[in-house]
């Protein structure tokens, strides 16, 4: 009877905890219900923007001068005087003498073929008298002797016509030397034939410098140029590309030029002046040249963070490596896209019906460094995957997000 006491106790334990669990089972509420989760893909979108007209056409070049040259003197002496603007980084305006030579001698040489000409003008008045007595020594002879049939025309010396020339020719050749004389004298003066920029210069007063002896470096500072090589593609997007003259002056396609000064950058405004009438042998590329008025008044500062710099503006320096672009102009309308929205095989995943991928071919025109510019079946505003996919079809359903053109 004792053991069976022993089993009863722990047996009406655990009956009784199974019936509590059973209780507490049977008033738990019911779990809340939740749809299964989209097996859709989720992609992030932008809007494609429709443009037409003036496509931009981008490209780098390094600044150069529209012209330069070697200072140097035409005649030898030694310098007497030099212009203190006349040093590496000197600016000089047009006819602004740079050094002298020294004149004495050159001088002397217009005073000695000055006396020269005055003594030739002398002896051509004399041979002109005398030529004008022989003759009319000669004609007063021909009316005492009218009768003679015999008589004859004088012989040139008779009317001393030689000695005239010879006067007249000394005459004409003392004043070319006195000419001469006075080129030299003026070119012991050596101005700048523009206005300009000095690159370097390596003369000073007591040094001796002979003819043709370059003794510095001059460049223009009214306009500098900059050689922008592009693809064929890309120049044909510039229209009339082909018909511009060098340096006539045609501002018909404009262009900007932007570099970097400091935190800001800077842009400056010009114009495509010609185009090189070859390919460049080892790029194969059209070298387009961009001409830049006044770069030395300083660039447009460019917004930085939406706020404009600060800083003075800096001038276009020459050697400076700069990003043009160009506005070109394309034959139908275009779309803007983001880089990302183009695909292996210039595709675009655009969106129809709100989430239905279609796969749209486009022709790309240009590329920049956030947008393609491409024509194609796109329309305005719609919708094309940036990322999110890896793969599409024709017709697949996706999720979107909303995301930014730029």
């Amino acid at each position: 009877m004792r053991r069976f006491r022993s089993w009863l106790l722990p047996t009406g334990i655990l009956l009784g905890a199974v019936a509590l669990a059973a209780i507490l089972i049977g008033l738990r509420p019911d779990p809340p219900l939740r749809p299964a989760p989209s097996r859709l893909p989720f992609v992030t979108t932008a809007q494609a923007e429709a443009l037409d007209g003036a496509i931009p056409v981008f490209g780098a070049g390094t600044v150069r001068p529209r012209a330069e040259i070697d200072v140097a003197a035409e005649v030898n002496g030694k310098v007497a005087w030099v212009d203190p603007a006349f040093q590496s980084g000197g600016r000089v305006a047009a006819e602004q003498v740079l050094f002298r030579i020294d004149d004495a001698d050159y001088l002397n040489r217009v005073q000695q073929a000055s006396a020269n000409v005055a003594a030739q003008q002398v002896a051509l008045l004399q041979a002109e008298e005398e030529a004008r007595i022989a003759r009319a020594e000669y004609e007063g002879f021909q009316r005492r002797r009218s009768g003679d049939s015999g008589s004859g025309e004088a012989s040139p010396l008779t009317l001393r016509v030689p000695q005239l020339e010879a006067a007249r020719a000394a005459l004409a050749r003392d004043s070319a030397v006195l000419a001469d004389a006075e080129l030299a004298l003026s070119r012991t003066e050596v101005a700048a034939p523009f206005s300009g920029i000095v690159r370097f210069e390596t003369v000073d007063p007591g040094q001796f410098v002979g003819p043709g002896q370059s003794v510095g470096r001059l460049y223009a500072d009214d306009a500098v140029e900059v050689v922008v090589p592009l693809s064929d593609s890309d120049a044909a997007l510039i229209a009339g590309l082909w018909d511009l003259a060098a340096g006539d002056g045609d501002r018909s396609v404009q262009a900007t030029v932007s570099a970097g000064y400091g935190d800001d950058v800077y842009t400056w405004t010009g114009y495509v002046d010609r185009a090189e009438a070859a390919l460049d042998e080892q790029t194969r590329t059209i070298d387009v040249v961009v001409r830049i008025p006044r770069p030395m008044a300083g660039g447009t500062p460019a917004a930085t963070d939406g706020q404009p710099g600060d800083r003075e503006a800096p001038p276009l320096l020459v050697g400076q490596f700069v990003e043009v672009t160009i506005d070109g102009a394309s034959p139908e309308p275009y779309f803007a896209i983001p880089r990302a929205a183009l695909r292996t095989g210039n595709e675009v995943w655009a969106l129809r019906g709100g989430n239905m991928v279609t796969i749209v071919p486009v022709r790309v025109l240009q590329r920049s460094d956030d947008l393609v510019y491409v024509t194609g079946g796109l329309e305005d505003a719609q919708d094309v995957v940036v990322s999110g996919l890896q793969l599409a079809t024709e017709g697949m359903a996706v999720q979107t997000g909303a995301g930014s053109p730029e």
